[in-house]
């Protein structure tokens, strides 16, 4: 056993290892409050479902104006900058949202922390690709999932605890972890974007910040499109179940926790097996069937009644983000010309920012015009709607990735 984690430690960079330590810092930190955030919220601004889920959607609003600026970010200035200025952005968040008590007081956090998501998961998975060559991609995405969850294992069970006595102690110490990981990036971590020298090119070519090539690219643009509508439903359920199932069957913040502490667990020891399992297929196969487990995961919401039937949608999904995330990750850095990652992993993370954005208002909305139990049938509709897209796109030949073109 030794042997074999000593070989899987040596087979990747150090700054690979530098990452994933400090994610393991910063998700342990955060998810100490993010389980319990709305619940928080609602109940501190005595607000309905549906307005207290706009916060959501203002973060997620930001979030894809930031994802567009970040992809420019991260192939311009590097990989390092939007890492750090995000981790530490993030922290300052946690801390102004301790202080909150109005509206406007929990906008402006949720405003920064949209914000600073996309620009790290833009810098990073952008880092990672320069890297780590592509035969060994899906495992090293595997990998900073698996130690990612790890910490998420760790946080809520004991934010669980924290929160039942103290909410701002759990945000405090939120803040500690993110801004403790950004020390880390800026001392320790190097910039691995390589700049070569290019012809000078005309402003055609530069429009849209660079992004042209991206958007001329029609297969990957319906792949973004068709991951979007999809994950829609699981966003809906990471956003409001933990509301849903205080408000209408009486579970616990601390019982809510071990949900996202389950699924914390099964991307800690499920994810190698599973990746075995999903490298295997063709990159979009994997994909469509991670989307078809996600649509069931989120519509087994509706019939459940109690928190071992909640406990068991989770599960559920949770097989579904197994095979679906990391194998995105690794199919858009593979289809990605080198000069142009930052941007590709740009629009892939609008795939995030659009659904999160839309999941509060969905289900909002389906919450309060038909019936509680309609968030999650609407899930299953829309997830499975996505599956056929992606089945579809499956079948079409695949082009070969674009050679590098300058920026």
């Amino acid at each position: 056993m030794l042997t074999k984690l000593r070989r899987t430690y040596e087979e990747y960079p150090k700054q690979f290892w530098l990452v994933a330590f400090g994610v393991l810092l910063s998700s342990a930190g955060s998810s100490l409050i993010w389980p319990f955030q709305l619940i928080y919220i609602s109940k501190t601004l005595t607000l309905p479902i549906s307005a207290v889920a706009t916060l959501i959607s203002i973060s997620s609003a930001t979030g894809l104006i930031a994802s567009l600026m970040g992809g420019t970010i991260a192939d311009k200035l590097g990989r390092k900058p939007i890492m750090f200025a995000a981790q530490a952005a993030h922290g300052l968040a946690y801390l102004l949202m301790s202080q909150a008590r109005s509206y406007i007081g929990f906008a402006i956090p949720m405003t920064i922390m949209g914000a600073a998501m996309p620009f790290y998961s833009i810098g990073s998975d952008a880092m990672m690709a320069d890297l780590i060559p592509s035969e060994k991609r899906t495992s090293a995405f595997a990998i900073l999932r698996m130690i990612n969850n790890a910490g998420i294992a760790i946080g809520p069970a004991i934010g669980g605890l924290i929160v039942a006595q103290s909410y701002s102690l759990a945000f405090y110490l939120a803040a500690g972890g993110m801004i403790a990981y950004s020390l880390l990036l800026l001392t320790s971590a190097r910039e691995t974007l390589q700049h070569h020298s290019t012809p000078s090119i005309s402003p055609k070519k530069e429009t849209l910040g660079g992004y042209g090539q991206v958007f001329g690219n029609r297969s990957f643009m319906a792949f973004v499109m068709t991951v979007t509508i999809g994950m829609i439903g699981p966003l809906m359920m990471w956003i409001l179940l933990a509301v849903y199932i205080n408000r209408y069957y009486g579970v616990p913040e601390y019982l809510y926790s071990w949900m996202p502490v389950t699924n914390a667990l099964m991307c800690v020891f499920v994810q190698y097996p599973v990746t075995m399992f999903t490298r295997r297929l063709p990159a979009k196969n994997a994909i469509t069937l991670g989307m078809f487990i996600y649509a069931l995961g989120v519509g087994s919401v509706a019939l459940m009644t109690n928190f071992w039937g909640f406990w068991l949608s989770m599960v559920i999904m949770s097989f579904g983000e197994l095979i679906l995330v990391p194998t995105g990750s690794k199919y858009v850095a593979d289809i990605a010309p080198e000069n142009l990652r930052g941007r590709y992993m740009s629009i892939y993370w609008l795939t995030w920012g659009v659904a999160r954005a839309a999941a509060p208002m969905v289900g909002g909305y389906l919450h309060d015009a038909i019936a509680p139990q309609a968030i999650w049938w609407g899930g299953l509709a829309i997830g499975l709607a996505s599956t056929l897209g992606l089945f579809l796109l499956s079948q079409r030949p695949e082009n070969p990735p674009a050679a590098n073109a300058p920026t």
